[in-house]
């Protein structure tokens, strides 16, 4: 889902402010006449990020139109165009940074999510996002998960409880803290960490419906299916990359939860180029 345009706003006036700070001072140097640009991807990619794009224009200069070729979560081909802007040169040009740094970020997220659902094709297992992302961005980036195909975990602390190791610890056992969690928050949705087959037992017993099986090897994560045999939606989780995604998911897990597609940025390689008569 989209973020809600206030988040957008703030995200995108932070941005201006990092980027235009008191003034941008190349904005003399042309003259303030119609101009129209348009914005090429040079790789394969996935499109996320529209929503940005064009407030970090619409901040600089509200007059500024854009039309889109496509939307975000479709695909875009080598050399593509994107969209076409048109607006006073100046506003173009100091918009153009900051609304391509958001296009590419979150496009680059949407497309890295799309090669782990590509990945998991077939097998019924769920790619989901986790808390690593770019400070100030997480919804943003949540977004553009979706768009590659993706599922979100929690959006933070405050919507859901995922139960990890310090808090068993803390609370004694896994049976004592499931049973408070539940207490404190009777209608949030509460998921439990274990770290092998005796705790995902515990945790079962407890009657634990969401587990996260925590740096499993394959042969754990096959045991641990049939142990659940149903009874808990079981996520796998640490250690998941392109190369073994596919083996993790043929394991019969529900979900798996991958770190990387928020963490481990690659950006995609956009273009603006203005229209020269």
């Amino acid at each position: 889902m989209l973020p809600d345009p206030a988040s957008i706003r703030a995200d995108v006036a932070r941005a201006l402010e990092e980027d235009v700070g008191s003034g941008d001072l190349t904005a003399g140097l042309v003259e303030s006449a119609p101009a129209s640009a348009r914005v090429i991807c040079r790789e394969p990619a996935v499109l996320a990020g529209q929503a940005w794009f064009e407030e970090s224009f619409r901040q600089v200069e509200p007059s500024v139109s854009i039309h889109w070729s496509l939307a975000d979560g479709q695909r875009l081909a080598v050399d593509q165009e994107v969209c076409r802007i048109q607006g006073p040169a100046p506003a173009l040009l100091t918009a153009e940074r900051t609304a391509l740094n958001f296009l590419q970020t979150l496009s680059g997220v949407a497309t890295t999510t799309a090669a782990y659902v590509e990945a998991v094709a077939g097998t019924g297992t769920r790619i989901l996002d986790t808390r690593k992302t770019l400070p100030g961005l997480r919804r943003a980036q949540k977004y553009a998960v979706t768009c590659g195909g993706g599922h979100n975990h929690r959006m933070g602390l405050y919507d859901a409880i995922l139960i990890k190791e310090n808090h068993i610890a803390a609370a004694g056992s896994i049976a004592a803290v499931l049973q408070r969690a539940r207490e404190l928050h009777p209608r949030v949705g509460i998921e439990i960490e274990v770290e092998d087959l005796a705790q995902l037992e515990q945790a079962l017993a407890a009657g634990a419906r969401r587990i996260l099986l925590d740096n499993f090897d394959l042969e754990s994560l096959r045991r641990a299916v049939a142990l659940t045999a149903g009874r808990a939606r079981l996520e796998a989780s640490g250690g998941v990359d392109l190369e073994r995604v596919r083996e993790i998911a043929r394991t019969g897990v529900d979900d798996i939860s991958v770190g990387a597609i928020t963490k481990n940025l690659r950006s995609v390689d956009f273009s603006m180029r203005f229209d020269v008569s």
